[in-house]
């Protein structure tokens, strides 16, 4: 996909999220007919961690993905490029740490935390493929990475009536409900942009992850990955775990004949 049609240096998105910052997780709730909850309970079950583990919570905007985390004693650190963000959520949390990071250029050590999550936000990312090595780096050997993105109903006449409300009814609803509706259009304009589940699952594979899998949510409006770093001194393999262990919860192996 060429992500240069949507036009925005990262300091720009940086900036746009500033502004909807007050009110983005309302407007969220609004624009998701709020399904933004169910998504995110599916990532926190998928993640799977427990007391005395870590998590990153990457492009963590306000902490509404951070929250469950922390309500259940886990120490998870919220990274984000937008300060705005942070601020809020700062405000709303003070008890989790809010901590301003670029997603390619993360701010910790190696194999820091035992999980590495991100929810909507790896497609804000100006060099995405970098930001999935990053993780990787950060991640500790056998721990697990969980993405929710916005991705491609799977179902032609349900990815139609889709694709029409995001160019359509959303930005016309943003207007009524949002302080900078033109970022919804560019949020509009990066879910149609996106690659399918398909293409970021290679991608997660080319990164160096395994055992990668996805389950698409929504009928594929939402796909959550799911993916492990290899252990220390393994080689990754694309197919390894496919359907066995927790990871056959998510039902979908990328591997298949022909792509």
């Amino acid at each position: 996909m060429n992500r240069a049609s949507l036009d925005k240096r990262p300091d720009e998105v940086a900036t746009m999220f500033d502004d909807v910052a007050p009110k983005y997780d309302v407007v969220n709730d609004v624009l998701s007919m709020g399904q933004t909850r169910r998504w995110r309970r599916v990532v926190v079950d998928a993640v799977g961690v427990t007391t005395g583990q870590r998590v990153l919570d990457l492009a963590a905007g306000t902490g509404t993905s951070s929250e469950p985390y922390a309500d259940a004693g886990i120490n998870v650190i919220a990274c984000d490029f937008s300060l705005g963000m942070l601020k809020v959520g700062k405000r709303r949390r003070p008890d989790i740490d809010f901590i301003a990071g670029d997603a390619t250029r993360l701010p910790f050590a190696d194999d820091t935390f035992d999980a590495s999550t991100i929810s909507f936000g790896l497609r804000n990312v100006n060099e995405p493929k970098k930001a999935l090595a990053e993780m990787l780096r950060v991640t500790k050997p056998g721990g697990r990475l969980v993405i929710a993105e916005f991705s491609q109903p799977v179902v032609p006449l349900w990815r139609t009536m889709y694709t029409e409300y995001l160019m359509r009814a959303l930005p016309a609803i943003a207007v009524k409900v949002s302080s900078n509706p033109d970022a919804y259009v560019y949020l509009a304009e990066s879910i149609r942009a996106w690659p399918d589940q398909d293409h970021l699952a290679a991608w997660l594979q080319e990164a160096g992850w395994e055992s990668v899998t996805y389950r698409n949510l929504s009928g594929g409006i939402v796909a959550v990955h799911r993916a492990q770093k290899p252990l220390s001194g393994a080689a990754a393999d694309p197919a390894a775990g496919a359907h066995t262990g927790p990871v056959a919860k998510l039902r979908r192996n990328i591997a298949r004949p022909g792509r």
